[in-house]
């Protein structure tokens, strides 16, 4: 499954009032999804010369990919 839907869902399962008007669930995930994106951007490093910071790296990528959408969730 995709972070976006899994978010979606879990708004959906929230007690927020608007969850009955269309478009409610996304218009909620959209800036939370903002936060989470910055959120891992700054923990990016700024030029992976470690093997370790390569690693942060990759996996702060495969974060944001599955923040967007563009990769499955794990498991």
């Amino acid at each position: 499954m995709k972070f976006p839907e899994l978010l979606v869902q879990a708004i959906g399962r929230s007690e927020i009032p608007l969850r009955f008007e269309p478009g409610a669930e996304e218009a909620v995930a959209a800036p939370i999804t903002e936060l989470l994106r910055a959120w891992l951007q700054s923990h990016a490093p700024d030029s992976p010369g470690s093997e370790a910071d390569k690693a942060r790296g990759a996996l702060v990528q495969e974060l944001l990919a599955e923040l967007d959408g563009s990769r499955e969730v794990p498991g």
